[in-house]
């Protein structure tokens, strides 16, 4: 069985008196003995002692450690067609895209916001601002929102992703 330390008026007063001389919790823990820091900040806040003033050396802010410069690497993201104004603000080298297929959707399949539903393709295509924007519209595989292509174009396994060779950095 444990023994229960009480906080009698002795160690209470003694409390008091090191927590105004500016000593920390655990400071006065090991002080008073057989009693931990968080209890004695439990019962620092019970008797409302928590508001002491801060000695003028601890209240100036301290000078903040110089970080060595880290090496920052310029990585290329891949920008969509139309966007050659941002590319160019943020010095993007725009690639071909390697996905010519969202070009040859079928003019019939092509799909607007409101005309999607669970059986079709929900891959948007072009600059959602121009007039020319639209879904694909194929056939969704079941549970998911694309077609198969885009599928194939949205959840790369793990292992390609890792394994596509890191661009050189400009």
């Amino acid at each position: 069985m444990t023994t229960v330390l009480t906080w009698s008026d002795d160690r209470v007063e003694q409390l008091k008196k090191l927590w105004e001389a500016g000593l920390s919790a655990s400071q006065i823990a090991a002080e008073l003995g057989n009693v931990t820091r968080n209890a004695v900040i439990g019962k620092v806040h019970r008797l409302g002692l928590s508001g002491r003033a801060k000695s003028p050396s601890s209240a100036a802010p301290r000078p903040r450690k110089a970080r060595p410069a880290q090496h920052m690497m310029r990585v290329s993201r891949p920008v969509s067609r139309g966007n050659t104004a941002l590319a160019h603000a943020f010095d993007v080298e725009m690639e071909p895209d390697p996905i010519t297929y969202d070009n040859v959707v079928p003019i019939g399949q092509r799909l607007s916001l409101l005309e999607l539903n669970e059986a079709t393709c929900h891959w948007p295509v072009g600059d959602p601002s121009s007039p020319e924007f639209f879904f694909c519209g194929g056939k969704a595989l079941a549970g998911l929102p694309y077609c198969a292509h885009h599928s194939r174009v949205a959840y790369q396994p793990v292992g390609d992703r890792r394994r596509q060779p890191a661009k050189p950095a400009r």
